[in-house]
């Protein structure tokens, strides 16, 4: 017994060491502006991917090519990336400005550039975690590229199997393959992948587009095409981070245009003096909440409210989500389309504005009507920049040298989360965050309590949480030693000690907000990483989120108005 607890205890450590030591040479690369990532600059970064093998990547330790997990990242990264052999990460540089055109990732919403056949310039306005999230899926990718040279490759002068020519042959071919072609490309892409014809055949449609049907050939082709002339020619992919992005990072540039276009909306509007509720969510459910019900009476008068919800949900229903925001708009809804480059949208309520009696959860008017709360709802924001965004939405406003104070009287963050008890669809109340890598903790007072959620059709698990530096760098002996550490951690999100260290520095330290702020915290479950097949790679939530995610939504609001 003892031996299978020393050795689960030193395959976490090794994790935990691969992750710290990502880390630092991240930091240590982007500091030094450029590294070859299938070099010796990048060697670091590949033998701690392969050491860890986090359950996003699947199979990256092994021969074969992992599938779901270059699905994963291909929809996180720019479409023809795979063609590019030199990918340049900006900062907000003007190219909005220009003839080029921005190619915005399936999955991520970033501004990305291809400048030329061979260079991609990637848009960082989200801080740090956006360049460790990159970094580490090019580093998947470069591994799987690489894979797929050392099987297509016959001698050193370049000679390749008739696999590789006849895929060639398939990709460059300018006309539409017919069902026969397809499947002859897709015989000799399994045999170079060491994947079968059904596996490939079942992915196949996943990574297709519009205009690129056989786009996973095409994805091959070039991934392979790169790493053999990396193999030959010794002609290598280089990253590259622009001198002003290395110049603006952690500065807080983004975040600081982001809040203070919204004090100014808060202003010009009156809104500044009144109590504030900042809830952290997405942009529909607050606003389905408060106005769904009566926006569509037709038919919620019919319908469970959570049925009303999820038929919301639904993309084809885009006439009734249209429906509800005309109501919230006419009902002192204020929506701020972000333009700073944090791609952080915001909704305001005012709550004086609203027909209460309209509202479908219970509610005190008597003190509605007295203070007049205003709700202030922001789209999530991405790992570390929590903090840049938060930070300075605390801060008081500067309009002509008159410093104005925020009365902000509760901050609730919602989101998803990775479970390590339970499953999709659960929902997780942390009482503390713990952050990954660090001794840093921060326990606080949750207002959110498990019998305020109980009895809805939904488990709720309550606990401690990690706030982990990258999603994508988790594997299953990390997650097992949180789950049966002294810590008893119920499951692990990228922003909650984020949110958490500007909250406690604005309330604590600066004194910009009052030391008895509410907070709140929630999360549903995307994924349970311990699960195996159930981890964010497996695909999204569907429907199964709608239930928990209003769940949280109508509690929060519940608090707040009452």
């Amino acid at each position: 017994m003892s031996n299978i607890k020393h050795h689960a205890r030193t395959r976490a450590q090794e994790s935990s060491n691969a992750i710290e030591r990502m880390y630092i040479t991240m930091r240590h690369l982007f500091n030094r502006g450029f590294y070859k990532p299938m070099g010796v600059s990048g060697e670091t970064l590949r033998q701690s991917l392969l050491q860890l093998r986090p359950e996003i990547y699947g199979s990256i330790g092994e021969e074969k090519a992992e599938l779901e997990g270059l699905l994963y990242v291909i929809d996180r990264l720019p479409i023809g990336i795979e063609e590019c052999t030199f990918i340049n990460l900006t900062s907000d540089e003007g190219y909005g400005n220009s003839h080029f055109k921005p190619i915005i990732p399936e999955k991520r919403r970033r501004n990305c550039y291809r400048i030329d056949a061979e260079q991609m310039n990637i848009e960082i306005t989200r801080g740090r975690s956006e360049i460790y999230d990159i970094l580490t899926h090019l580093t998947f990718l470069f591994i799987e590229s690489h894979k797929i040279s050392n099987r297509v490759l016959i001698d050193e002068e370049g000679a390749t199997t008739r696999d590789w020519i006849k895929l060639e042959k398939a990709v460059l071919s300018k006309k539409k393959l017919t069902q026969e072609e397809r499947e002859v490309a897709i015989t000799h892409v399994a045999n170079i992948l060491g994947r079968t014809f059904n596996e490939l055949r079942t992915v196949y449609g996943e990574f297709a587009t519009p205009l690129q049907p056989e786009r996973l050939l095409h994805i091959v082709y070039w991934l392979g095409k790169l790493a053999i002339e990396e193999q030959v020619h010794n002609n290598k992919r280089t990253v590259t981070f622009s001198p002003v992005l290395r110049e603006r990072i952690g500065h807080h540039i983004h975040g600081e245009i982001w809040a203070d276009s919204i004090k100014e909306v808060l202003f010009k509007n009156e809104l500044l003096e009144r109590p504030i509720h900042i809830i952290s969510a997405n942009m529909h459910s607050v606003m389905n909440t408060l106005f769904a019900s009566n926006a569509l009476k037709s038919v919620t008068s019919k319908k469970d409210i959570f049925e009303v919800y999820e038929s919301l949900s639904k993309n084809e229903n885009e006439g009734l989500r249209n429906k509800v925001n005309k109501e919230a708009l006419q009902r002192g809804m204020f929506y701020i389309k972000d333009t700073s480059g944090t791609n952080i949208d915001v909704q305001i309520f005012d709550t004086s504005k609203i027909d209460i009696s309209k509202i479908d959860i219970s509610v005190n008017e008597a003190l509605l009507k007295q203070t007049k709360p205003v709700i202030l709802v922001m789209d999530y924001a991405f790992g570390e920049q929590a903090y840049e965004t938060i930070d300075e939405l605390l801060k008081p406003y500067n309009n002509n040298d008159k410093k104005t104070y925020l009365n902000v009287e509760s901050v609730s963050i919602m989101g998803k989360a990775g479970i390590l008890e339970g499953g999709k669809g659960d929902i997780m109340i942390p009482s503390a965050h713990i952050f990954e890598g660090t001794a840093d903790n921060y326990p606080f007072t949750n207002e959110l309590k498990k019998e305020d959620l109980e009895g809805q059709g939904v488990d709720i698990y309550e606990g401690s949480m990690i706030t982990v530096l990258g999603t994508s760098l988790q594997n299953k002996d990390i997650l097992k030693f949180f789950y049966n550490s002294t810590w008893q951690v119920i499951g692990l999100e990228m922003e909650g000690a984020h949110y958490q260290k500007a909250i406690q520095a604005a309330s604590k330290v600066r004194g910009s907000i009052s030391s008895g702020v509410k907070v709140r915290y929630a999360y549903y479950a995307s994924d349970n990483p311990l699960e195996t097949g159930a981890t964010l790679a497996s695909g999204g939530l569907g429907t199964s989120g709608v239930r928990p995610t209003y769940l949280i939504t109508r509690t929060i609001l519940k608090q707040i108005l009452n």
